[in-house]
C-alpha cells in the first residue's frame, strides 16, 4: 500500500494537479485504459478496475460505483437482444437477406450491392458481430457455387461479352503469350478433382495456363489460375470473393451507425452524454437516425463504388447489368442455388410474423415517442421524462417471453429450419423465446465495459479530473470548430484500429467533452463525429470482430483489408465531417452553445 501511495505522490507532482483525489482518479484511469488497450485482460474484467480502486481510493463509495455499472441503456440493449432472439430464431434474417439477394440477382456488382444492403439493414437492429456472423455463411454458399460452375464455364462466360470486349478477346491467341488448352476449358465439372479447403470453398487441382488482362485479372481474356492448390478458378473469381467478403463487414459497420442501439459505441456515448448533461433533451432514437440515415446511404453507396473500383474494375455495365441477355450460365446457377435456399425456408411462419410485427412496433413507438416536431406519445401522460427507449424495448421483449409460438387454435407449430431445441420440445404454450435463446444472445460483457465506462466518468466528474483536463486543452482554444472535430475523428480512428472501439470511446468522450466546454463549442459538434469515427476501425482483422469473421474465411489477405479499410475510413470520415456541418447544424442547434453545457461548467465548477 505504501508503493502506491508514493506512486500516486508522482503521479501528482507529475500531472500538477490540484488534489490528490485527482490524482487517484488519474491512476485508475489511466490504469484501466493501459488494460483495454492491452487487452492483457477480458475487456469486461478490465472494467471492474474502477469497481475497487476507486472506493480504496475514497473517489466513491462502493454503493455509487455500483450504480453506475446498471443504466437505462442496460435495460434497452436487453430488449433489443429479445426481439434480435426472436429473429434469429425463427430464420427471419435468412429470409429478408436471401430475398434482397434475389431482387438483386447475381452479377457481381449488383451481388456485392445487395449483400451490403441486407447486411446494413440487419445491422441496424443487430450487432455488427451477429450480423456479420449471419450473413457470411449464406454468402460462403453463393461463392462457392460461382466458383464450382466457373470451373466448368470459362469459355462459356466469354461468349457472353459484348463486341467491346472482342479487342480483348483476341489478346488470346497473341504469339507472345501461352497458348490457353480450349480442350481443357470445356472439361465437365465431374472430371475436376474438387477437395475442400479450410471448410470453405473447394480447391481446384489442375495445370492450366492464363492470361492477365489489364483492369487487375477482370478482362474476360483471363482464363484458370495455375497451380495445384488453386481455390479459385480464375483470378476474376478470386476478386470477387474478395470484394464480397469485405463488403459484408464494412456494411455491418455502416449499418451499425444508423440506430443508437446498432452498436454498443452508440449506447455508450448516449448514457454518457445524458449523464453528463442531464438537462438536454437533444438525443433519441428519432433525432440520432434522422442525422445518421443519410451519412449511412452516402457511405454505402462510396464504400460499394470504391470496392467495385478496387476489384472489379470499372466496367459497371458488365457487372451490374440487370438484363438476363447478358447473364453467364454460372450467374443463372448461383440464382437458382439462392432462390432453393429460399424455397428450403417454406412459407412465412405464424412466428416470423409476429416477430416482424413486434420489429415494426419497436421501430413506430421508439421514432414517435418524441420526435420533436410534433408531440409524441408521452406527451399522452401525465409526468414527464419517465419513460424512455428502454422503456419501450423492455415491454416488447417481456411480450415476447409470454406470447405462444404456436398459432391460436392451430394443431401444429412450424419448427424453424436446423433447430432441434424446438423439435424436443412439444408444449403447445412454448414462448416465442425462451431464457436460454436470450442468453446465448445477451453481451454481458459488452454491458459490463460499458458499466465501467460510466463508473470512469463518474469518478472524473466527482473528482474534478474532466475540469482539469479541460483547463490542458485550453491552447486549442484558437482552432475553428470544424477543425477540432477533423483532428478529434482522425484521432480516434487511428487509436481504434489497434484498441478496442468501446474502450477507444469510453477514454476519449470525457476528454472531448471537458475540451468543448473549455473552447465554449457544442460538445455535440465533437461527440457525434468521433463516436461515429470510432467504428471506422476496419483496416486490420483485430480492429473489429466483424473483421476477424470475414478474415477467417480465408478470402482476404491483411494486405488487401488495409488496402480497402483505409479508403472505407477515409470515406467515412469525410462523409461524417459533411454531415456534422450541413444537416446536423440545424437539427443539433451547433451555432451556439447550449445552456444545458453552460448549466454543466456551473455545476462541475462548484
Amino acid at each position: 500500500m505504501g508503493i502506491l501511495k508514493n506512486l500516486i505522490k508522482n503521479l501528482n507532482q507529475f500531472l500538477s494537479v490540484n488534489s490528490i483525489i485527482e490524482a487517484c482518479c488519474a491512476y485508475v484511469l489511466i490504469v484501466t485504459a493501459v488494460y483495454w488497450v492491452s487487452e492483457a485482460v477480458p475487456l469486461g474484467a478490465a472494467a471492474l478496475v474502477p469497481a475497487f480502486l476507486y472506493p480504496l481510493f475514497g473517489v466513491l463509495k462502493s454503493s455509487e460505483v455500483a450504480a453506475e455499472y446498471c443504466k437505462d441503456t442496460t435495460l434497452l440493449l436487453m430488449g433489443v437482444i429479445c426481439l434480435a432472439a426472436s429473429i434469429e430464431k425463427w430464420n427471419l434474417h435468412k429470409r429478408i437477406a436471401l430475398r434482397m439477394v434475389m431482387i438483386a440477382g447475381a452479377k457481381p456488382g449488383m451481388l456485392v450491392l445487395g449483400f451490403m444492403c441486407c447486411t446494413v439493414f440487419l445491422s441496424m437492429w443487430l450487432s455488427n458481430t451477429s450480423t456479420t456472423a449471419m450473413v457470411m455463411p449464406i454468402a460462403e454458399a453463393v461463392l462457392q457455387q460461382l466458383i464450382s460452375t466457373g470451373v466448368a464455364d470459362t469459355q462459356e462466360d466469354s461468349e457472353t461479352v459484348e463486341a467491346t470486349e472482342d479487342g480483348c478477346l483476341s489478346g488470346m491467341t497473341s504469339p507472345s503469350l501461352p497458348a490457353v488448352n480450349k480442350k481443357a476449358s470445356k472439361t465437365s465439372l465431374g472430371q475436376l478433382s474438387l477437395k475442400e479447403t479450410n471448410g470453405h470453398l473447394p480447391s481446384v487441382s489442375r495445370h492450366t495456363h492464363y492470361t492477365q488482362g489489364p483492369n487487375q485479372g477482370l478482362s474476360f481474356s483471363e482464363v484458370r489460375k495455375g497451380g495445384k492448390n488453386s481455390r479459385y478458378p480464375t483470378k476474376r473469381d478470386h476478386m470477387i470473393c474478395k470484394c464480397l467478403s469485405l463488403s459484408i463487414t464494412y456494411a455491418a459497420t455502416i449499418g451499425g451507425l444508423i440506430t443508437i442501439t446498432g452498436t454498443s459505441t452508440n449506447l455508450i456515448f448516449a448514457e454518457q452524454f445524458n449523464n453528463r448533461y442531464p438537462d438536454a433533451k437533444v438525443i433519441n432514437f428519432g433525432t440520432w437516425f434522422i442525422f445518421s440515415f443519410p451519412i449511412a446511404i452516402i457511405m454505402l453507396l462510396l464504400t460499394w463504388v470504391w470496392l467495385h473500383f478496387l476489384f472489379l474494375g470499372c466496367n459497371f455495365r458488365e457487372t451490374c447489368s440487370l438484363s438476363k441477355k447478358r447473364k453467364t450460365r454460372r450467374e443463372m446457377l448461383s440464382e437458382r442455388k439462392i432462390h432453393e435456399e429460399y424455397i428450403k425456408l417454406g412459407p412465412i411462419s405464424y412466428p416470423e410474423v409476429v416477430t416482424g410485427v413486434f420489429f415494426i412496433l419497436m421501430t413506430l413507438l421508439w421514432f414517435t415517442r418524441e420526435p420533436g416536431f410534433v408531440p409524441g406519445w408521452t406527451s399522452l401522460f401525465e409526468k414527464k421524462g419517465y419513460r424512455t427507449d428502454a422503456t419501450v424495448s423492455v415491454l416488447l421483449g417481456f411480450l415476447l417471453f409470454l406470447i405462444p409460438a404456436r398459432r391460436p387454435f392451430s394443431r401444429a407449430p412450424r419448427t424453424p429450419a436446423g433447430d432441434s431445441s424446438a423439435e424436443r420440445d412439444p408444449d403447445p404454450m412454448a414462448p416465442m423465446i425462451t431464457w436460454k435463446d436470450f442468453q446465448n444472445l445477451m453481451p454481458w460483457e459488452i454491458v459490463i465495459l460499458v458499466g465501467g465506462g460510466y463508473a470512469l466518468a463518474a469518478g472524473c466528474k466527482v473528482s474534478g479530473l474532466s475540469v482539469w483536463i479541460g483547463r490542458q486543452l485550453e491552447p486549442m482554444s484558437g482552432l475553428p470548430p470544424w477543425m477540432v472535430t477533423l483532428l478529434a475523428c482522425l484521432l480516434v480512428s487511428a487509436v481504434t484500429e489497434f484498441a478496442s472501439n468501446p474502450a477507444t470511446l469510453t477514454v476519449f468522450l470525457p476528454i472531448l467533452s471537458a475540451l468543448s466546454e473549455t473552447l465554449q463549442i457544442n460538445p455535440l459538434h465533437t461527440l457525434i463525429p468521433a463516436t461515429m469515427c470510432v467504428s471506422f476501425g476496419v483496416m486490420l482483422p483485430v480492429g473489429n470482430p466483424p473483421n476477424a469473421i470475414v478474415f477467417s474465411y480465408g478470402h482476404v489477405q491483411i494486405s488487401d483489408m488495409v488496402k480497402a479499410g483505409f479508403g472505407v475510413n477515409l470515406i467515412g470520415v469525410l462523409v461524417v465531417m459533411l454531415a456534422i456541418m450541413t444537416w446536423g447544424v440545424p437539427l443539433f442547434n451547433l451555432t451556439e452553445y447550449p445552456d444545458w453545457a453552460i448549466a454543466r461548467n456551473f455545476t462541475g465548477s462548484l
